[in-house]
């Protein structure tokens, strides 16, 4: 287990938990767009394991992009809203099925911003797997099409999440720092 001095962590949720979800989501997702092409966009950067290990389990054809939205900061210097959405490249989504992959959908604000942009640029069809999902701390009327595991604690680190030092992103497994 990796963290820093001043970190400790409690492992909350182990690789194998997250493999073995991991496959039962690509085999629902795959059922679900039999015969369809999928454009995927991961939210970056919490997405990034999520992702790589989804799209390797996904039976379709899939066209992987990336996005990364920037924030406005509030008074507090947290971040308040989307104010522009970066590319890896810049997709001609019209027409086409759009998977939002992300690490974890906590308010929703963002997730509801970027999928009512994507449908706005013509999209056939958008929907959303998360990781993580917090539906205690949602603030808009979201529920993610596909969700790994559902979470309460206040902060998670590892398979892509880290923490604001950016530190144990690279940890196999889900751990609550303490």
């Amino acid at each position: 287990m990796q963290a820093t001095a001043a970190q400790t962590l409690r492992p909350v949720i182990s690789t194998d938990q997250i493999q073995k979800r991991v496959k039962e989501l690509g085999r629902q997702i795959s059922d679900d767009y039999k015969g369809k092409h999928v454009q995927v966009l991961a939210v970056l950067e919490n997405s990034f394991m999520f992702l790589a290990d989804l799209v390797r389990v996904l039976d379709m054809p899939v066209v992987c992009q990336f996005i990364k939205p920037k924030y406005s900061r509030g008074q507090s210097g947290s971040a308040n809203e989307v104010t522009e959405i970066f590319f890896s490249h810049e997709p001609d989504i019209r027409g086409q099925h759009i998977l939002l992959v992300e690490g974890l959908v906590h308010s929703g604000v963002t997730t509801e911003f970027l999928m009512s942009d994507l449908r706005a640029r013509g999209a056939a069809s958008v929907k959303v797997v998360t990781l993580l999902d917090r539906q205690s701390a949602r603030r808009v009327a979201l529920q993610p099409d596909y969700f790994g595991f559902l979470v309460d604690d206040k902060f998670l680190v590892g398979y892509g999440l880290g923490a604001v030092d950016q530190v144990n992103r690279n940890l196999p497994y889900l751990a609550a720092l303490i």
